[in-house]
C-alpha cells in the first residue's frame, strides 16, 4: 500500500469517526432538539483549538452481537481546546452510538483526559448524554465508571470540574457529576436520577414522569443538584464559558484579571433608597449587588435553589470575587437548611480556587420549625460555620441590616476568622430583635403595666437605642468601620487589595471531618 493510499485509509477512518453512530442518527438527536458530541464542543470551545484524542479507539465486546458493531471513538469524544484563550479539556459523550452508554473503553478515554488536566492543571468539562454503564459489557463498564470517580475525587479542589448534562444521566452515571463543582442542565431534554420512573413505580407505588422526577428545574430548585437550569444547548454551552471567565485553571493560580472600565471610587446613591429602614419590608438583595460589583455583572449560582440566600461570581476592580448575601425577599432571609448547604459548598468552592469572599449580612436567624429541627438544621448549619472557619481566602462583610442570634456568626463573622467586617449606620447587631428581646426581658414588668402597649413600645425603643445598633460591636472591634452606604464598593475593593497577601495559618492534619 503506497502512502497515498495509507493517508486516502486514514482520513476516510477519521471521517467515519466523526459521523459517529451515522446519519441517521445524528437526525434523530437533532429531532430531539439536541446537538452532536461533536457540535457540543464546538460551541463550547474557541474556533479551531479543538485536538481529539483516542479517536481511533473502538471497544472490546464480544458478546450479545457487540463483536460486529464497532464505531470508531465509541461512545465519547474526549480531547483538549482552549476557552477564551485558555486550555481545557473536555469529553463530550455521543447518544448516536449504542445511546452513550459507557464501555470499558470509553471509560479509559474519560479517565485519560482527567489524568492529563490533574497533570496540566486545567479544568475539565464533561457532557454528559448516556443511557449509563453498557449492560453487554457487565463489570468492565462498572470499573470505569469507578475509574472516573476516584479522578472526579482526587481532582476536586486542584482543578474546576463541570458538568453539563445534556441528555439521560442515570444510575451509577450521576456520581460523577455530584462529584464535581458545577452541574449546569439543559431543560426539557436532560434528565438525572438512580433509578427511572418504573422502577420507582413497581417498588413503591409512585407515578412520575422523567422530566418531573430529573428535569432540570426538579434538580435547580427541589433537590439542588442542579446549580444551572438553562432553555437550550448553545445558550447552556455559551454559559459555561462564562463561568470559565470568572475561574482560575487550578489552585495555584489566581481567576483571570478582565478590565472593566468601572471606576473602583464609583459611588451610588441608590444604595441609600434599595434598603428600607424598616427591618422588616423586603428588597432585593441582588439590586445591592448590581450597584457594588464592576458594571452590574453578577452570575448567581443556584439562582432557583434556596432563594433565601444569593451566591454567585462577579468582579470588583477586575477581580473575581465569590458573593454570599442573604435574600431578605424568600423568607425574610433566614438561613435553613437548604439555604446553609447552599452557601457553605459555595464558600468551599471559593476558598479552594483562591476568590476572595464579599458577604452581605441581613439576616434574622436561624430558621425555627420541626421539621428543620428534624432535618439536620443543626448540622447543616454547622456547614456553614466549618466552611467559613475554614477559608483562607480573604474575607469581607458588609452588615447591612439585621445580623441576629446564631446566624450572626455563621455569616461571615469577625468570630470566624473574616478579616474586615463593615457595617452600615442601620445594622442591627444583637442575639435577637428589639421586640423579642423586651418580651422576654421586660416580661412581668409589661404584665404590669397599666398602658401595656406603650409600655411595649417605650422599652423596644430603649433596647434597639442601646443594642440594636453596629456601635456596641464596633466598640469591641467586631466591626471594623461603620460605613457609609454609598462608599461600600470603594471600601469593599480598598480591602481586598489590602487582603491580596495575606496568609492564615491552619493546624497541621491530614484533611478536617466536614459535619457531613
Amino acid at each position: 500500500m503506497s502512502n497515498e493510499e495509507r493517508l486516502k485509509r486514514l482520513l476516510e477512518m477519521k471521517e467515519q469517526a466523526r459521523l459517529g453512530g451515522g446519519a441517521k442518527r445524528i437526525e434523530a438527536q437533532h429531532e430531539r432538539g439536541k446537538l452532536t458530541a461533536r457540535e457540543r464542543l464546538d460551541v463550547l470551545l474557541d474556533p479551531g483549538t479543538f485536538e481529539e484524542f483516542d479517536q481511533l479507539m473502538v471497544h472490546r465486546a464480544t458478546e450479545f452481537g457487540l463483536d460486529k458493531q464497532h464505531y470508531l471513538g465509541d461512545a465519547v469524544v474526549t480531547g483538549y481546546g482552549k476557552i477564551d484563550g485558555r486550555g481545557v479539556f473536555v469529553f463530550s459523550q455521543d447518544f448516536t452510538v449504542f445511546g452513550g452508554s459507557l464501555s470499558e473503553a470509553m471509560g479509559e478515554k474519560m479517565s485519560k483526559v482527567m489524568d492529563f488536566a490533574l497533570k496540566t492543571g486545567a479544568p475539565v468539562i464533561g457532557i454528559n448524554d448516556s443511557g449509563g454503564a453498557r449492560i453487554q459489557e457487565g463489570v468492565a463498564s462498572l470499573g470505569g465508571y469507578g475509574d472516573i470517580f476516584l479522578r472526579n475525587t482526587l481532582a476536586s479542589g486542584v482543578i474546576p470540574q463541570i458538568s453539563v448534562i445534556m441528555g439521560p444521566c442515570a444510575g451509577g452515571a450521576v456520581y460523577s457529576p455530584a462529584l464535581t463543582d458545577f452541574i449546569f442542565m439543559t431543560q426539557n431534554t436532560s434528565q438525572m436520577f438512580i433509578t427511572g420512573p418504573d422502577v420507582i413505580k413497581s417498588v413503591t407505588g409512585e407515578d412520575v414522569t422523567h422530566e418531573e422526577l430529573g428535569g432540570a428545574l426538579a434538580h435547580a430548585t427541589r433537590s439542588g443538584v442542579a446549580h444551572f437550569a438553562i432553555d437550550n444547548e448553545e445558550d447552556t454551552l455559551l454559559e459555561v464559558r462564562r463561568l470559565m471567565s470568572f475561574l482560575p485553571l487550578n489552585n495555584m493560580e489566581d481567576p483571570p484579571l478582565v478590565e472593566t472600565g468601572d471606576d473602583i471610587h464609583r459611588r451610588s446613591e441608590q444604595l441609600l433608597n434599595i434598603v428600607p429602614d424598616d427591618a422588616t419590608k423586603s428588597y432585593d438583595v441582588r439590586e445591592v449587588i448590581h450597584e457594588i460589583v464592576d458594571a452590574g455583572d453578577f452570575m448567581e449560582v443556584h439562582a432557583q435553589f434556596a432563594q433565601n440566600i444569593v451566591v454567585g461570581f462577579a468582579r470588583m476592580a477586575g477581580r473575581t470575587v465569590g458573593v454570599v448575601a442573604n435574600q431578605p425577599m424568600y423568607l425574610a432571609g433566614v438561613l435553613d437548611i437548604d439555604s446553609s448547604r447552599k452557601a457553605a459548598r459555595f464558600v468551599r468552592f471559593c476558598d479552594a480556587f483562591n476568590i476572595p469572599i464579599l458577604t452581605l449580612v441581613d439576616v434574622p436567624g436561624f430558621l425555627p420549625g420541626v421539621a428543620q429541627e428534624y432535618g439536620g438544621i443543626i448540622v447543616h448549619g454547622a456547614k456553614l460555620v466549618f466552611a467559613y472557619s475554614e477559608a483562607t481566602v480573604p474575607k469581607v462583610t458588609v452588615i447591612m441590616r439585621k445580623a441576629y442570634g446564631g446566624a450572626y456568626d455563621a455569616m461571615g463573622s469577625k468570630h470566624l476568622r473574616a478579616d474586615m467586617n463593615f457595617s452600615w449606620p442601620q445594622g442591627e447587631i444583637a442575639v435577637v430583635g428589639p421586640e423579642p428581646a423586651v418580651n422576654i426581658l421586660y416580661r412581668q414588668r409589661l404584665q404590669q403595666a397599666e398602658d401595656p402597649v406603650a409600655e411595649r413600645a417605650k422599652l423596644t425603643a430603649g433596647y434597639a437605642e442601646r443594642f440594636a445598633n453596629p456601635y456596641v460591636a464596633a466598640a469591641r472591634g467586631y466591626v471594623d468601620d461603620v460605613i457609609d452606604p454609598r462608599d461600600t464598593r470603594s471600601r469593599v475593593i480598598r480591602a481586598f487589595e489590602m487582603l491580596r497577601t495575606k496568609t492564615d495559618d491552619t493546624p497541621a492534619k491530614k484533611h478536617s471531618n466536614l459535619p457531613l
